[in-house]
């Protein structure tokens, strides 16, 4: 096997199988959330020092380290945020009628916090990889990042297929704030130009010499993922098909919705389908 086609399929691997961990420790977390917190917040602590040891690391194994650190910090956010710890002032339902800047502040009420605290990890990774020749780590990020705000903003938008069934029952209200009755035109912008920069990557990966070509495939297979993802958003295909060992055993079909004023409540909603991950 090449060293690009285990790259690539180390990037599907670990992406599968971590996006399928944080669910499984958010509901995990239901009952011991407290322990699950501990848990991760060591991991990302240990994925800390990955980032700035593999960032002075010129060899293949350096770049695969960078790459999972990279995942583990995005990781220990998403849990966090699936926990309540790291969210965001507003936890209930969305108002009915609103629409414009107050719907879309009400939104971002809920992940504000979420939302902060990734922005302010960003700086601390571009110090920790510093001076250091192997940037993987700090691509990897930042790939998540950037796809991941532009599904949130497109879900926000209009997504018709933005629901997750994976979702633990205590962010179901997030439901309340998804747009499914339309389909942003930003949602094929996003995929058409991340496209673009996905088949550069893949013409680099395939020009460069290892360990760099490692390295540019697994940030490219992250990106195709990323793609992958948002296409879902305009398809009737749940995704959580693909990790059945991290969907609970039953699923809710109401949506529970969580405290707050009575005029805040829209109602139970159905789960459609499931098209939120974690990149």
């Amino acid at each position: 096997m090449s060293h690009l086609a285990l790259a690539v399929l180390s990037a599907i691997f670990v992406w599968w199988f971590a996006t399928g961990a944080v669910f499984v420790l958010a509901r995990r977390g239901e009952n011991h959330e407290f322990r699950v917190a501990l848990g991760v917040t060591a991991m990302a602590m240990l994925a800390l020092y990955g980032l700035y040891a593999s960032a002075r690391m010129e060899t293949v194994a350096g770049v695969y380290i960078a790459f999972g650190s990279a995942i583990a910090v995005w990781a220990w956010h998403e849990v966090m945020f699936l926990l309540g710890f790291i969210a965001g002032p507003r936890r209930f339902s969305a108002t009915k009628g609103l629409s414009g800047g107050e719907r879309f502040r009400e939104a971002f009420a809920t992940v504000r916090d979420h939302e902060l605290a990734i922005a302010a990890t960003a700086p601390i990774i571009v110090l920790l990889t510093a001076g250091g020749s192997n940037a993987v780590g700090l691509w990897t990020f930042a790939v998540l990042w950037v796809m991941r705000v532009s599904a949130k903003l497109c879900i926000h938008l209009g997504a018709r297929h933005s629901l997750s069934a994976l979702m633990p029952a205590r962010q179901r209200y997030l439901t309340t704030y998804f747009r499914t009755d339309r389909t942003t035109p930003l949602l094929p912008v996003v995929i058409v130009l991340a496209g673009g920069v996905f088949v550069w990557l893949c013409i680099l990966a395939a020009g460069a010499q290892v360990p760099h070509s490692t390295g540019i495939a697994l940030i490219a297979t992250l990106l195709g993922l990323a793609i992958l993802e948002h296409l879902l958003l305009l398809l009737p295909v749940p995704d959580s098909i693909l990790w059945l060992w991290a969907a609970p055993k039953s699923t809710e079909t109401d949506t529970q919705i969580m405290r707050g004023p009575a005029s805040d409540r829209t109602g139970p909603k159905t789960l459609k389908g499931d098209g939120v991950s974690w990149t």
